[in-house]
C-alpha cells in the first residue's frame, strides 16, 4: 500500500488522506499541529512545502499519524529529487581550489612513484594513468566534505514544489490509474510499470484503452482477475502473452514465454480465435518467430474448437501465407500504382496519413483528398504528428533525425524531394479544423507563460518520470548565475565507470570545448573529479558559470566508461541545479535541483537535455532524451563531438508543437459554463476552488482521441 501513496506522491505531488470526520473538533486529536509543522519545515529543506490545505488537514490529525505519514512522504521527495543518498565529491572544495590536469596528474603520478610501497601495487606493463593507487575513489568521508563548506542559504528563487492535500488513497490510485490506463500516447517504461501495479489494485477498468501497451498491461490483470481479456488484433494477444509472462509488451525484444495454466491457454486462445479473421492474419509475419515460441506453451492442437486460433500459429510456421497490408501497399508503390494504394489503405486511415509524405511525393491528384477524408477516422495523437511533420516541410531541413522507443536516434540528410506548398497549406488548415473538432471545453483557460514553450507529449517512450520533466524538445528558462549538473550512480554487481562531461559549442555548432575527467576545468566551467568504482555509489558535478560563458551552446553527458549500463546499475540518475554565485552550501542541495530523472536504456552515452543562450543573454533548457549507442567500453567525449552537435542541431531546429500553439486551439472550444482550467508547471498556492488544473505530467491527458 505505501508503494501506490509513493506513486501518488510522486506523480501527482498531492498527499492521499481520508477526508476530516463530520462534527470532529478541530485540533482535538492530540499534538498533530506540531507533527504537522515540523514535516512543513522538513519538507522545506528538500524545496517541498505543504499547501494551506494539507497544512490544516494534518494539524486535524493525531500526532502519531502525521510522524508516520511525514516518514514516507518526505522518503518519497526525497528519491524524487535525488536526496536519498549522500553525494560526496572527488575534490572536497569543488568548485573552488580543482587543480590544472596536467598539474592532478603529475602530482598523483609523482606521488605513486616516490611511494615505495604505492609502486609494488602498480600492475606490470605499460603504465595505466587510471589505475594509479588513489585514483577514482573518495579521498576523504562525506563528513570531512560537510566540515569543508559552509550552510547553504536559501534565496527567493529556490524551488519550493508545494505538495497538495488529495482525496483518500483508493480514490488517487484510481484517478492516476484511469490517467495512465487512458492516455492517448505511449507510456515510458517506469508508467507501465506503475500500470501493472495500479490495475492490479483497481476492480475497474476504463472503457477506452487507446495504446496497445498500457491494453496489454491492463489484460494481464483482467486475466489474473479471470476476466476475458480486451483484444481486437491478434497483436494484442501476443502482447497480452508478453505482459504475463513479464516480457516487453512493446515487443522490441523477445520474451521467454513462461508456462502457461490449462485455463490460461484455454483464454488466450479463445481471445486469439475471436480476432483470427483473415484480414488481420497478416499481423503475425511481423512478429513471427514470437509467435512460434508462444506456440510451444499454448499447445493450439489441443484445443480443436478454436481453428482460427491454430491458423495464426500456421501463419507463424509458413505453412500458410497471408501478405500483410504494408507488404501489399509497399508492392502497389513499388509497381507506381498509387491509386491501388489508397484503396488498401482506406480501411486504416492512421496507416494511409503516416505514409502520406510518402504518397504525396507520387503526384497523383487524389492523395490529398484521401488524406482529408482520412483524418475524420484517425487518432488524435496520429493527426498531431502529422501536424508537426508538415509544419516542418514548410522549409528546407539542413538534415532529418530519427528517434526511437528507446531514445536511439540517428541522422541523415534530407533528400526528399519539396512538397508543394498549397497542398502543406491545404493539409494544415484541415488537420487544425479536425483537432480543433475534438477538444474538450476547458472553460476559462489561463496558461502559465512558462507552460507555452512545452513541447506535447506525442510519445513519453525515451521519458524516464522525475522532477521537473518535460517531453522532447520542449524549452524551460533557466533562472541563476550558475548552473551545476550532476550524476550519481551506484554499481549492482561489477565495478563500474560512469564520467560526467559538457560539451560547449558555438551558435554554429562549431568550435567545440569541452570539460570531462580529461580536462578538468575551461574559462567557465569546473569539473568536481573522476570516480571508477561506485560501490557504494559515487557523485560528479560540473559547475556552469553562465555569464562568463564563452560559448552559448552547452551540452551535459553521462558516459558508461566501463561496466554496468544504466539499466543493469542499481541506482543511476542525471540532474541539475541552479544558484546565484554568492550562494555557498554542498555540492548537492536539494532545494536548488531543477531536475532529476534516473538514466535508463542500453545505450552507452546519455543527452538528456541541452543549454541555450538567446540573443538577449537569457538561458533556456532544450528537452534532448537521447541515448546514444557509444562502444562496450572506454567513451570518450572527444568520441562523440560530430554525432552530439548533428543530433542536438537537428532537434533545437525542429519546430515542434508546443502548448503555445495548442492552447490557441483550446481556446476556441472553451465556453463560460466549461468552468476554469491552469495549465501550469507546478499549481500555485492560490488556485480558485474548483479549477482543473494542467501540469506536464497530466499534459497527455488533453490529447484528443
Amino acid at each position: 500500500m505505501h508503494t501506490l501513496e509513493s506513486l501518488v506522491v510522486t506523480r501527482r505531488l498531492r498527499v492521499p488522506l481520508p477526508p476530516a470526520t463530520p462534527g470532529a473538533e478541530p485540533g482535538a486529536t492530540g499534538w498533530g499541529e506540531t507533527a504537522a509543522r515540523q514535516l512543513d519545515a522538513a519538507l522545506l529543506s528538500v524545496g517541498f512545502k505543504c499547501s494551506a490545505p494539507l497544512l490544516a488537514r494534518l494539524a486535524d490529525l493525531p500526532g502519531a499519524v502525521v510522524v508516520d505519514l511525514g516518514i514516507r512522504v518526505l522518503d518519497a521527495v526525497r528519491g524524487l529529487v535525488g536526496d536519498h543518498v549522500r553525494h560526496n565529491a572527488y575534490f572536497i572544495d569543488f568548485p573552488r581550489n580543482v587543480p590544472d590536469t596536467i598539474e592532478f596528474w603529475v602530482g598523483l603520478l609523482r606521488e605513486s612513484l616516490l611511494d615505495p610501497v604505492a609502486v609494488t601495487q602498480l600492475p606490470p606493463g605499460p603504465l595505466n594513468l587510471l589505475s594509479l593507487p588513489g585514483y577514482g575513489v573518495y579521498p576523504h568521508s562525506y563528513a570531512d566534505l560537510l566540515a569543508a563548506h559552509a550552510e547553504f542559504v536559501p534565496r527567493a528563487g529556490d524551488r519550493v514544489t508545494l505538495l497538495d492535500l488529495g482525496a483518500d488513497l483508493d480514490t488517487e490510485v484510481r484517478e492516476l490509474y484511469f490517467s495512465l490506463a487512458a492516455a492517448e500516447t505511449p507510456l515510458a517504461a517506469e508508467d507501465l510499470t506503475a500500470l501493472g501495479l495500479l490495475a492490479a489494485a483497481c476492480p475497474g477498468h476504463p472503457e477506452r484503452i487507446p495504446v496497445r501497451e498500457n491494453r496489454a498491461i491492463i489484460n494481464a490483470a483482467r486475466l489474473a482477475a479471470g476476466q476475458a481479456p480486451l483484444v481486437d488484433s491478434v497483436t494484442d494477444v501476443l502482447r497480452l502473452a508478453c505482459a504475463c509472462s513479464g516480457g516487453d509488451v512493446t515487443l522490441a525484444t523477445p520474451t521467454r514465454f513462461r508456462s502457461f495454466r490449462r485455463a490460461e491457454r484455454r483464454a488466450l486462445l479463445q481471445a486469439l480465435d475471436g480476432v483470427a479473421t483473415p484480414a488481420k492474419l497478416g499481423d503475425v509475419g511481423r512478429y513471427r518467430e514470437q509467435w512460434k515460441r508462444l506456440g510451444e506453451r499454448l499447445h493450439p492442437h489441443e484445443y480443436p474448437q478454436f481453428p482460427a486460433a491454430a491458423r495464426a500459429f500456421e501463419v507463424a510456421r509458413g505453412v500458410l501465407a497471408v501478405p500483410s497490408l504494408d507488404s501489399r501497399v509497399e508492392a502497389a508503390l513499388a509497381a507506381g500504382r498509387t491509386g491501388e494504394a489508397i484503396s488498401l489503405l482506406e480501411s486504416a486511415p492512421g496507416a494511409l496519413l503516416r505514409r502520406l509524405d510518402q504518397l504525396l511525393r507520387s503526384g497523383d491528384p487524389a492523395v490529398p483528398q484521401a488524406a482529408a477524408h482520412a483524418v475524420t477516422g484517425a487518432s488524435g495523437r496520429v493527426l498531431l504528428s502529422l501536424r508537426e511533420h508538415l509544419q516542418n516541410r514548410l522549409l528546407p531541413a539542413a538534415g532529418r533525425i530519427f528517434v526511437n522507443r528507446y531514445g536511439r536516434a540517428w541522422t541523415a540528410g534530407d533528400a526528399r524531394p519539396p512538397l508543394d506548398l498549397d497542398v502543406i497549406e491545404t493539409m494544415l488548415a484541415v488537420l487544425d479544423e479536425e483537432i480543433t473538432r475534438r477538444l474538450p471545453d476547458l472553460g476559462e483557460l489561463t496558461v502559465d507563460p512558462d507552460m507555452l514553450r512545452v513541447a506535447l507529449p506525442l510519445s513519453a517512450k525515451a521519458v524516464a518520470p522525475g522532477l521537473g520533466m518535460l517531453p522532447r524538445g520542449s524549452e524551460s528558462r533557466i533562472d541563476g548565475e550558475l548552473l551545476r549538473f550532476f550524476v550519481h550512480w551506484r554499481q549492482a554487481a561489477q565495478r563500474t565507470d560512469y564520467d560526467l562531461g559538457a560539451l560547449m559549442l558555438d551558435a554554429a555548432y562549431g568550435d567545440p570545448s569541452h570539460v570531462s575527467w580529461t580536462n578538468y576545468a575551461n574559462s567557465f566551467a569546473t569539473y568536481s573529479g573522476d570516480l571508477t568504482d561506485a560501490a557504494d555509489g559515487a557523485s560528479e558535478f560540473i559547475d556552469v558559470r553562465l555569464r562568463e560563458a564563452t560559448h552559448p551552446i552547452v551540452i551535459p553527458q553521462v558516459f558508461v566508461y566501463a561496466g554496468e549500463p544504466y539499466d543493469e546499475a542499481a541506482e543511476a540518475f542525471f540532474g541539475f541545479m541552479t544558484r546565484d554565485a554568492a550562494q555557498e552550501g554542498l555540492p548537492f542541495e536539494p532545494r536548488a535541483v531543477r531536475m532529476k530523472s534516473d538514466l535508463r536504456g542500453s545505450g552507452r552515452v546519455a543527452l538528456p537535455l541541452a543549454f541555450l543562450r538567446a540573443g538577449d543573454g537569457t538561458w533556456r533548457a532544450k528537452w534532448l532524451h537521447l541515448y546514444l549507442r557509444g562502444f562496450p567500453n572506454f567513451n570518450l567525449i572527444e568520441g562523440t563531438l560530430g554525432r552530439t552537435a548533428t543530433q542536438v542541431r537537428a532537434i533545437v531546429e525542429r519546430d515542434h508543437l508546443q502548448v503555445g500553439w495548442f492552447a490557441s486551439l483550446l481556446r476556441t472550444r472553451s465556453t463560460p459554463d466549461g468552468g476554469a482550467t491552469r495549465l501550469c508547471l507546478t499549481p500555485p498556492a492560490d488556485l480558485p476552488a474548483g479549477t482543473r488544473v494542467i501540469t506536464p505530467s497530466t499534459l497527455h491527458e488533453l490529447i484528443p482521441a
